[in-house]
């Protein structure tokens, strides 16, 4: 079994959704008293957040980049970035590292297009659902993304960061996401991307109308997948 290296801590709650995941996926395809070869370094959030807010972006990617090197040295053969949005800085984090990176929104959209559908909507932070580096890579992949609009936009990333990332979840915020995710159905979405690791806390196939991709799940199968590879 390959080591996964885990680049976690953006946000703690997400990181522990895959430790969790990893752990329960590794014991049921090998049974008995199996678990994953994991590294895991996870990194205090507000740090990281303040530079987000500031759009110090480049002082985050060499941050990334030391971390990755970091765990590529401790014996990680692949790596895992444990966040939607940090992808925003995956080749900046790479460079150098000589391991390869498993990209969260790559292995997405091969989940999508292998049940056959080509317009899921993205519900994530901000940054990822208005910037390029996240929707071009579905779009390369053939995938038409659909974003929710101004208002949504807002309460989806407010959730997220106010909620969310502090393991808190509300009946009144899983109401809100709900209704974005089936406004996003109406306009024509086939699936719904819940493209922060979070959002699973709050959306799943049981409250949403069509098929729905975790993201955090498909890096955690994914990931496993190319461990036992």
């Amino acid at each position: 079994m390959k080591t996964i290296g885990i680049l976690g801590g953006m946000s703690a709650a997400s990181t522990q959704i895959y430790y969790r995941e990893l752990c329960e996926l590794t014991r049921k395809r090998l049974g008995g008293l199996h678990s994953p070869e994991l590294l895991i370094r996870s990194l205090d959030f507000a740090r990281i957040e303040e530079l987000q807010m500031r759009g110090h972006w480049d002082a985050a990617g060499v941050i990334l980049n030391k971390e990755a090197k970091s765990l590529e040295k401790g014996g990680a053969d692949l790596i895992v970035l444990a966040t939607n949005t940090m992808h925003k800085l995956a080749s900046q984090m790479m460079n150098g590292v000589g391991i390869p990176l498993l990209h969260l929104a790559d292995a997405t959209a091969q989940a999508i297009s292998l049940r056959g559908l080509r317009s899921p909507g993205l519900m994530a932070t901000a940054f990822t659902m208005e910037q390029a580096f996240y929707t071009e890579r579905l779009k390369a992949a053939g995938l038409t993304p659909l974003i929710p609009n101004d208002k949504d936009r807002a309460d989806v990333h407010r959730i997220i960061y106010e909620e969310l990332c502090k393991d808190v979840t509300t009946t009144e915020s899983r109401a809100i996401y709900v209704g974005i995710a089936e406004r996003l159905v109406a306009e024509g979405a086939d699936s719904i991307i819940l493209g922060c690791t979070e959002v699973g806390m709050l959306l799943n196939e049981s409250n949403v109308s069509v098929p729905v991709f975790d993201t955090t799940l498909i890096h955690c199968a994914t990931a496993l997948d190319q461990a036992l590879a």
